[in-house]
């Protein structure tokens, strides 16, 4: 279809042709005044509407031929875990107005953004990891379960990250359908499948130090990374963080301002083993120190998660682009088409 294309050199060398014929003539016309008036005027005006419609006619050859261009477009089997820790510290409130309550804001912001037919599923995560929700397309769902995590008990307290992650694992490839993936024994680092899942991504965003649970962190990498699944971390608050009616477990609810070294140590991110997880497998580290921090990272994240490399067809595109082009040429046209007075 793009052979339509020697449309555009053949229009030009007909008009050029046109004009050196005309000058073979000579035209006597006894109004000089009249004559002047009407050819007059500047030159280019009469040949830009011409050269946008040439542009117009060129666009629409293009479109003809159904251009694609590369870009990522959303997976049907695509599969994203978002695991959230909702532990004690993350009622501090160094990050407005709570630490949870922005990751709250912020993970509502990536499904808003993630294409709707990728599954997402949700998984809590203190002393111990629980599924909240499965991988499904049901958005909603899965951002009511999100709205509700300040409910959740997680084991009284604690920090498993390691355990939170092989459970992260367990449950994407299974939704997934990946070979192997049933009897996997969710803490235990050599269980994985060997076979690589490309369609499956772990969101994981975390505020403190391990201190629960069977495996270390990078054990959970480990499993992540054996099954080929990329984990992108998210560290959230600030290393001085202070909290306010802090829930210690066990229905003891206290207030504290500041604390001593070893609570401000309990409150303050781990950035580095995030950061060495992301890499371990694959993905991203993103430190969050503010809500609009969180925030802008899950947005960046819902904009190009659950999407594969792909071609998607722009002749709509070229058409609009045609068509806009056509209507500047008619209307460059009709406003400086010489008139006799």
């Amino acid at each position: 279809m793009l052979v339509t294309l020697l449309v555009v050199p053949l229009a030009i060398g007909l008009y050029v042709l046109a004009g050196r014929q005309r000058m073979r003539y000579a035209v006597r016309y006894t109004n000089v005044d009249v004559l002047a008036s009407v050819a007059g005027g500047r030159p280019w005006r009469r040949l830009l509407p011409a050269t946008v419609f040439l542009l117009a006619v060129t666009t629409l050859c293009i479109a003809a031929a159904r251009p694609r261009v590369h870009t990522l477009i959303a997976s049907d089997r695509a599969t994203i875990v978002l695991v959230l820790d909702v532990s004690g510290s993350m009622q501090a409130n160094d990050v407005k107005p709570t630490r949870l309550a922005a990751a709250q804001q912020a993970i509502n912001v990536f499904l808003d953004r993630v294409p709707k037919r990728v599954r997402v599923g949700l998984i809590l995560f203190a002393g111990v990891p629980e599924e909240a929700t499965p991988p499904t397309t049901d958005h909603a769902l899965v951002a009511q379960a999100v709205d509700e995590a300040d409910v959740f008990q997680g084991g009284f307290g604690g920090t498993a990250i390691g355990d939170a992650l092989a459970a992260a694992v367990k449950v994407g490839i299974a939704s997934a359908g990946i070979q192997g993936a049933r009897g996997l024994a969710a803490y235990h680092p050599v269980a994985a499948p060997s076979e690589a899942s490309t369609l499956v991504t772990i969101l994981f965003l975390s505020d403190g130090h391990q201190n629960r649970g069977l495996l270390q962190p990078l054990q959970g990498a480990a499993v992540a990374k054996k099954a080929g699944i990329p984990v992108f971390t998210v560290a959230l608050g600030t290393p001085g963080a202070k909290i306010t009616n802090f829930n210690f477990g066990g229905g003891y609810t206290g207030a504290v301002f500041g604390g001593g070294p070893g609570l401000r140590q309990a409150l303050a991110p781990d950035p580095a083993t995030l950061h060495a997880i992301a890499t371990a497998t694959g993905g991203q580290f993103y430190p969050a120190q503010s809500a609009g921090a969180v925030k802008d990272a899950y947005a960046k994240l819902g904009s190009s998660l659950g999407r594969v490399p792909g071609r998607t067809e722009v002749t709509a595109d070229f058409a609009i682009g045609a068509a806009a082009l056509l209507l500047v040429a008619g209307i460059l046209g009709a406003l400086w088409a010489p008139r006799l007075p």
